[in-house]
């Protein structure tokens, strides 16, 4: 198949390049590198320097590489600064996703695959784990732009005559997930712990969420190239972890001795999240396989 994939050079996305080229696809990597790395890049991947949002570069795209596929996963994913200025977000989360549709119709492609999100999409909901029945409550304009990016998926896929596979993913975490970011506790607390640096737990410690290790995600897309047509599937184990055990697992990583730093919980933030995966079993066959602390020591390792 050629397979676009953007943000190809962002985490999640960059593992899902490697995959599809192991499996011997064709695959273009559309990023704009606000947030990605170039070297996270699949040597045999054609890459493009591109921002969603820009419709013309991207028809000149879509024009020459024939797509059979998009895999969209570029996107702004900050709670916080969504909060304070969401235009951007909305721009790239909605406007962006919207074009890539657009030309999906115009160019015939067979599937758009779409990472959204869990926790951010049910907001706290009285019973957890979440299911896909769930009703949407997003707290922030971030949560707010997936949401309003599934459903105009939903519309030009069923206009234009195309399949198209949503997975809300819970917490992601692994190698290549930026210690400098917002988001990526694993990595942000790992990044700090091997500086000899206390991270800062915000809240006290209580606050939960479900956590997914990058290759079982990874999985997923795999099985949707082929699986999974006209859903929308959670991706988690279904299990709460406070911070304050990712706190103490990755402590032991990194044989960290200090204790963390306390902040104020921050506005838009879930006080707890899990996702209830037994549809991604029931139509894709997938369920998670790597735990918690496997993952913790394979992403310490990492950076």
């Amino acid at each position: 198949m050629n397979i676009l994939v953007t943000g190809g050079a962002g985490f999640i996305a960059s593992h899902i390049v490697d995959a599809y080229i192991k499996k011997g696809h064709k695959v273009t990597v559309v990023d704009n590198l606000a947030t990605g790395f170039r070297k996270n890049v699949n040597k045999e991947a054609k890459f493009y320097n591109a921002d969603i949002r820009d419709l013309e570069a991207l028809r000149k795209i879509f024009k020459k590489e024939q797509l059979d596929v998009v895999n969209h996963h570029a996107a702004i994913a900050v709670v916080t600064e969504s909060l304070k200025n969401p235009i951007p977000t909305l721009e790239v989360n909605v406007l962006g996703t919207t074009n890539l549709l657009l030309l999906g119709g115009e160019y015939n492609i067979k599937k758009f695959i779409f990472s959204s999100t869990g926790g951010a999409m049910y907001g706290d909901p009285e019973k957890l784990p979440a299911s896909e029945t769930t009703e949407p409550k997003p707290l922030s304009p971030y949560g707010l732009s997936k949401l309003l990016a599934e459903e105009t998926i939903r519309y030009y896929s069923s206009n234009n005559n195309f399949n198209h596979l949503i997975f809300r993913y819970a917490n992601v975490y692994g190698p290549r997930q930026n210690p400098k970011g917002e988001a990526g506790v694993v990595a942000i607390f790992g990044g700090l712990m091997k500086k000899g640096v206390s991270p800062t737990i915000f809240g006290d410690g209580t606050k939960t969420r479900d956590y997914v290790y990058v290759d079982d995600i990874v999985r997923a897309n795999v099985l949707a190239l082929t699986k999974g047509n006209g859903t929308t599937i959670n991706l988690g184990w279904g299990k709460e972890i406070q911070d304050k055990e990712i706190f103490d697992a990755v402590a032991k990583a990194t044989k960290f001795k200090q204790i963390p730093a306390l902040a104020p919980h921050r506005d838009g933030e879930l006080l707890r999240s899990s996702l209830n995966a037994q549809k991604a079993n029931d139509t894709i066959g997938w369920k998670p396989s790597i735990t918690l602390k496997n993952g913790i020591t394979k992403t310490i390792t990492s950076l």
